[in-house]
């Protein structure tokens, strides 16, 4: 398979196949004699993989890790599960952080007129030296 059919089959962009190529992700596409990328079935599986998993949020690193994990038939699955508690406790951390500025961002819009005066509190909050995108003040 090709790479656009191997894009289309997996949902994965035809450049972010070759960027998972250059990383490592993937091992390098075998080349047809005209030089064109060839993918087996088993790259299908890595390519689905790691979009399920970018879908969740991984990062590549964790990506890597999960998909030495998947390929290794003696993995411990509580590595697995540890990789994924981590993710879930990051995936919490940035819950609260887009809480934070979605009240914060609902405090200034409700102080906003909203009128012809050009007095605005959200374009004063955001000229501000101090961060309000993770609630602090």
């Amino acid at each position: 398979m090709n790479i656009g059919q191997a894009a289309k089959a997996t949902h994965v962009s035809a450049k972010m196949i070759r960027y998972y190529e250059s990383v490592g992700l993937i091992p390098k596409a075998l080349r047809s004699e005209a030089g064109y990328r060839h993918y087996s079935d088993a790259d299908l599986g890595a390519l689905r993989f790691i979009r399920s998993a970018r879908d969740l949020g991984f990062p590549l690193e964790k990506i890597s890790e999960l998909l030495k994990l998947w390929r290794n038939e003696q993995r411990p699955s509580a590595q697995v599960k540890a990789l994924a508690e981590k993710h879930i406790g990051t995936l919490n951390q940035q819950i609260q952080d887009l809480i934070a500025m979605r009240d914060f961002l609902q405090q200034v819009a409700s102080a906003c007129p909203g009128s012809d005066d050009p007095h605005c509190p959200i374009l004063q909050e955001l000229a501000q030296p101090h961060c309000h995108a993770k609630g602090t003040r």
